[in-house]
């Protein structure tokens, strides 16, 4: 996903923005203090049985990892923000489910992702928003 947000910066700046939208600046302290808080949570749950115990769990995970980085080419590298915007609604029900089962090992490694389903809303509604401002771009 980081490759194809190389030019995310320049990109997302040039679109015309709701009145709401934040910062390009912001997105990445966020998504480090997310990916902070991810990878506390897998952890916590790898420590728990590791691979043998909780493959669904962390397989799950990974899907969702795939899927977050897959957005990234759909949305800047691919400019379909449509398609990105569907694939958002699959990544938000992935992450939703791994909470559900991560709460399920450790209920704190649930909560650690909460934050990041909250982001990927805010993101899916910023998605929308993007790609009906932009049909030309998107």
């Amino acid at each position: 996903g980081s490759v194809a947000s190389i030019n995310a910066q320049s990109f997302y700046a040039a679109l015309t923005q709701p009145s709401w939208a934040p910062p390009p600046w912001l997105f990445g302290p966020v998504w480090t203090a997310l990916f902070t808080m991810m990878a506390v949570s897998v952890v916590l749950v790898w420590r728990k049985g590791g691979w043998q115990q909780r493959s669904l769990e962390l397989s799950l995970f990974i899907v969702q990892l795939v899927l977050n980085g897959l957005w990234s080419w759909l949305f800047f590298a691919w400019n379909l923000g449509g398609l990105a915007f569907f694939e958002l609604g699959v990544l938000w029900f992935a992450i939703a489910i791994t909470i559900v089962l991560f709460w399920r090992v450790r209920a704190i490694a649930g909560i650690l992702l909460v934050p990041y389903l909250l982001w990927v809303t805010f993101a899916g509604v910023l998605n929308l928003t993007l790609w009906q401002l932009n049909p030309d771009l998107l």
